[in-house]
């Protein structure tokens, strides 16, 4: 496998934008096929994880057409899809997976949901113990804790379920399967985890009810189909940020980004940094606010995430421990043991990646911490075929005199098609 060279060839300084936030894509696309009536969709994501979706919801006979301004998806409605011919290819995509295993758990007919080495490893038990405890028929290999899972559903009991970690995706597949149940099907959250969910179905008109703790949502609405602007993605905006405090005379805003509180701690944990970032909400889109992310550089200190922050931030922590390797002073990550059960175990990748360019670090089974400042070494890192670690370790070499090679780079395209071409100017 061929290596990326990556080095700064200078300042970076630009106004851009990033590709539609993915969350909100794989919902959309998802829900439409759900909803009565045509779904328009502008800025769907083009990655390999939000093919995936889209090519689930036409196995499942919605019919999906580009019309080169947007995306159009003719909906079913509930209960109504059709049973797939083959076993659904989830490949890389873990919310694919997750939220189909939802959707499936209420339809009557047989269905089979598999993907590539990757996500077949990935925990899936925390989501069919709770489709199979409001009726439905939803086993798995390795005692049913792994792909490829299996389906069948119908006449769904709404039932309270208490999620073990905080976890949107787990909680989405509650709700989605709850849309099929009779009366209010209630998720209960040990913290608040990203809402894209709950904004989109009420969108689409289900009545979603949210309470300190936990979120509901009545059974049998009837969706409607709705029009949606796909804003930016504020992972995919986190690796520009981070361009921007890893080069001297820097300064990048990036457009039009989703600022979901649920999806912005990153920017958060790089204020508490000491970093100038500048956040300007502008308006909304999808029913989510969006705005702009303002970065410059400047000097950056350690700090301690605590357990309550990492949910909203989750996604970023490649790219943050990349920041901390060059922050004085130590960093630590505590309360992320979710991150071992990601694309890969981004604790040990990620631990192990850093070492290689002499940073020092010690992890623990739910962290990480990060002795940040020295010089760093030029080095070859691996992505391990995780697309957040391939562009964490990418702008990391951004800050290495004389830069540093990513091996694997090709894994940015699952969710950041053209990154390499954006951040080198090729």
């Amino acid at each position: 496998m061929e290596a990326l060279s990556i080095s700064a060839s200078g300042p970076l300084v630009r106004e851009l934008a990033v590709p539609g936030d993915k969350s909100v894509s794989h919902r959309a696309l998802l829900f439409a096929a759900l909803a009565e009536g045509t779904t328009r969709i502008e800025g769907l994501q083009a990655g390999l994880d939000v093919l995936a979706s889209r090519r689930a919801v036409e196995a499942l006979g919605a019919v999906v057409q580009d019309t080169g301004a947007a995306v159009r998806v003719e909906g079913r409605g509930l209960g109504q899809l059709a049973e797939p011919a083959d076993v659904i290819d989830c490949a890389n995509s873990g919310t694919t997976m997750r939220l189909l295993s939802g959707i499936l758990a209420g339809q009557s007919f047989l269905s089979v949901l598999t993907g590539d080495r990757h996500l077949r490893r990935r925990p899936m038990a925390r989501v069919l113990d709770p489709l199979r405890e409001m009726g439905a028929l939803a086993l798995g290999r390795d005692e049913d804790s792994r792909a490829p899972l299996v389906f069948r559903g119908g006449s769904l009991r709404a039932l309270t379920w208490t999620l073990p970690v905080a976890s949107a995706q787990v909680k989405s597949a509650v709700l989605l399967a709850g849309l099929h149940a009779r009366g209010t099907t209630w998720a209960v959250e040990p913290a608040p985890s990203r809402d894209h969910t709950e904004r989109m179905l009420a969108a689409m008109g289900a009545v979603v009810r949210t309470e300190p703790g936990r979120v509901g949502i009545v059974g049998r609405p009837r969706l409607r189909a709705v029009d949606c602007v796909v804003p930016g993605d504020p992972s995919s905006a986190a690796f520009w940020a981070a361009a921007a405090l890893l080069v001297p005379g820097s300064r990048v805003t990036v457009r039009g980004v989703s600022l979901n509180p649920t999806r912005i701690g990153f920017f958060h944990l790089l204020q508490r940094m000491g970093a100038p970032v500048t956040l300007t909400e502008t308006g909304t889109a999808c029913g989510e606010p969006v705005g702009d992310v303002s970065v410059e550089y400047g000097p950056l200190q350690g700090i301690q995430v605590a357990p309550e922050e990492v949910p909203a931030a989750i996604d970023e922590f490649p790219v943050f421990c990349a920041l901390a390797a060059v922050a004085r002073g130590e960093s630590e990550v505590r309360g992320a043991a979710e991150l071992r059960h990601k694309e890969s175990d981004r604790i040990d990748a990620v631990a192990g990646e850093l070492r290689k360019a002499g940073v020092a670090v010690d992890t623990c089974p739910d962290g990480m911490r990060i002795t940040g400042g020295g010089r760093l070494s030029p080095a070859r890192f691996e992505s391990h075929g995780d697309h957040r670690i391939a562009m964490a370790m990418g702008v990391l070499a951004l800050a290495i005199p004389g830069g540093a090679q990513v091996v694997g780079a090709e894994a940015a395209a699952v969710s950041y098609p053209g990154f390499w071409e954006q951040l080198l100017g090729v």
